[in-house]
């Protein structure tokens, strides 16, 4: 950039390096360094009578040996490190200070631009800045006036007033290797750096295309243009000047203002009218609702006092509750026992005669382990169907007793049972499987998968007993196995519950009218049927019961019996055959009624 075209605009950040606060006095610098007379006097008296000789630069001033010499700091070298590095620290804060700097043109009061402030350092790196916003009057200026300002202690001074002349600046390139003077100030421009403290140095030639430039007639156009649009600006400020002018001489007409005041203000109470009376029914559900949530509240906590003392008398009666439970589950525990050792009995399940490994035979009739010959005569036939007919009627049973439901459902019909496969994907008409055999290869499958079925109905026995079954193949073993483990316990068994047919007998008999007698006896305080009724006249209440059945069946009124009974009354026993036999559970045996009443 020619010197003449340098423009404030172009100028865009400013360094400072070398901070000082010492300015020289007396003599200059260079001087000083020359050790030359600083008096008439002494130039007089000191050394021969001068002579003329041709002035010397600054550069020259200073003896050619005393220019070659090297700077020493021999005050430091036999100090120790550290009285060093305090001197260093020393000398470092005692140049440092808080620095910032303004712009003035035109020797204005009012600064163009006013930089950060960089605190604690010696050399400073101001942040870029750009005037090309401040207006024509502004950044055409090629002259302004900088000011430094910086605080060592407490308060602002005024360090440094330069004007400066962009036109007669100095480039310097970079700002590396370079020993600049105290307080130098360093310009960054659009094209490079400059000062005046440093002697120039000839701008590297830029490497770029060569471009064209705009005529006489172009240019004195744009300067035309300039002109125009400066002029217009002045126009537009006359006229605003005039303008506010003219508004501040003419008075204020206030009844517009008041008018639309008075519509906003009535716009406004509209508004707020109606939000209150949002409010206010926003406010009447708020009360409702809070009112049911109270009732609600209310009902509540009495329900919740309710549940509590429920919870408190439930509190009382858990001990005896619990008691009772563990009381019923033994009881429950001792009847299965009781119940499965009964049947162990009735479906005896012992080692079969041929004395196979793992071959046993139920009630007499012996049962393979699903292995049988389909060649086999039709009394084997019929003894392979009887037997898982036990097999069948004992499962059926035991998912009773144990309430085990059977994933199988089973009909027992003795040697012609069967079972229902629910399970699987299967027609309706084919879900039922034999468990008897009837000839043909169909009636075969149908056999075995009827016996499969019913190895897993066992099974599933056993798993709810909280057995391990090895081979679901093995009928009898399992069975066997299972019913062994539900009667074993430590305790006794438990006896069976007496009283019998007797009980349902009473019950018949109250439900026709016949006076409740064997309900008397249990208001003896002993259970019908046992020793203790026996010696309190349970007997003498049992044969007049008796009695009174006999001589209905007999069609005699009775004497004994008219009295309890009336005339009209029918009662019969539920065995209607003249043939049939009554016998009654008395101490667990049983005795003969047509006996008895002989």
């Amino acid at each position: 950039m020619l010197p003449q075209n340098r423009r404030l605009r172009h100028l865009q950040g400013i360094y400072l390096r070398n901070l000082s606060f010492t300015r020289p006095q007396g003599r200059a610098s260079d001087d000083l360094e020359a050790d030359l007379p600083s008096t008439k006097l002494q130039a007089r008296t000191d050394g021969p009578p001068p002579q003329l000789h041709h002035a010397h630069s600054s550069e020259s001033l200073l003896p050619a040996a005393r220019a070659n010499a090297r700077r020493r700091s021999t005050n430091l070298n036999n100090v120790s490190p550290i009285t060093r590095q305090k001197q260093l620290e020393y000398t470092v804060e005692s140049r440092a200070a808080d620095v910032f700097f303004t712009l003035h043109c035109d020797d204005g009061e009012d600064p163009v631009y006013i930089s950060e402030v960089c605190e604690r350092a010696i050399n400073f790196n101001f942040r870029f800045f750009d005037l090309s916003q401040a207006g024509p009057s502004i950044t055409r200026q090629s002259q302004f006036i900088i000011k430094i300002w910086a605080k060592k202690q407490l308060s602002w001074t005024l360090l440094l007033i330069e004007q400066v002349n962009l036109q007669s600046l100095n480039y310097l390139g970079n700002l590396r290797n370079h020993q600049f003077p105290p307080n130098c100030l360093v310009f960054h421009l659009a094209d490079g750096i400059y000062t005046l403290s440093l002697s120039s140095k000839k701008p590297e030639p830029k490497q770029g295309p060569t471009l064209p430039t705009s005529s006489y007639n172009a240019l004195m156009k744009l300067s035309n243009l300039d002109t125009s649009i400066q002029d217009a600006l002045a126009t537009r400020e006359a006229l605003t000047a005039q303008i506010n002018s003219i508004l501040d001489r003419t008075p204020v007409d206030a009844l517009p203002q008041a008018r639309e005041s008075a519509l906003l203000a009535s716009k406004y109470v509209s508004l707020q009218t109606r939000a209150v009376r949002l409010a206010q029914a926003r406010r009447a559900e708020l009360q409702t609702s809070i009112a049911e949530r109270r009732a609600a509240i209310r009902e509540g906590r009495a329900a919740q006092a309710k549940a509590a003392e429920d919870v408190a008398h439930a509190r009382t009666k858990l001990p005896a509750s619990r008691a009772l439970l563990a009381a019923t589950r033994e009881s429950i525990h001792g009847q299965r026992r009781r119940i499965c050792e009964d049947l162990s009995h009735i479906f005896a399940i012992a080692p079969s005669p041929s004395g196979a490994p793992l071959s046993f035979q139920i009630c007499g009739t012996p049962l393979p382990n699903t292995d049988y010959d389909p060649t086999s005569t039709s009394a084997t036939e019929d003894a392979l169907s009887a037997g898982l007919g036990f097999v069948a009627q004992l499962a059926h049973m035991l998912q009773f007793y144990l309430s085990v439901p059977l994933p199988y459902p089973i009909s027992p019909f003795g040697s012609r049972s069967s079972i229902r496969d629910d399970i699987s994907l299967l027609p309706d008409s084919h879900r039922e499987f034999p468990l008897f055999l009837r000839g043909g290869a169909t009636a075969q499958y149908r056999f075995d998968y009827a016996w499969f079925l019913l190895n897993k109905d066992v099974e599933a026995l056993c798993v709810a007993a909280g057995l391990k079954v090895v081979d679901i193949r093995h009928t009898l073993p399992n069975l066997k196995y299972l019913l062994y483990v539900c009667s074993a316990g430590r305790d006794e068994v438990p006896e069976r519950k007496r009283g019998g047919v007797r009980g349902l007998w009473a019950g018949r008999l109250k439900g026709r009218g016949v006076p409740d007698d064997a309900a008397s006896i249990s208001t003896t305080g002993s259970r019908p049927g046992s020793a203790d009724s026996e010696t309190v006249g349970g007997g003498k209440q049992r044969e007049q019961l008796m009695g009174r059945v006999v001589s209905k069946e007999n069609g005699s009124g009775g004497g004994s019996v008219g009295s309890g009974i009336s005339q009209g009354s029918s009662i019969g026993l539920p065995f209607d055959e003249s043939t049939t036999r009554l016998t009654l559970r008395t101490k667990g045996l049983r005795e003969n009624v047509g006996a008895a009443h002989a």
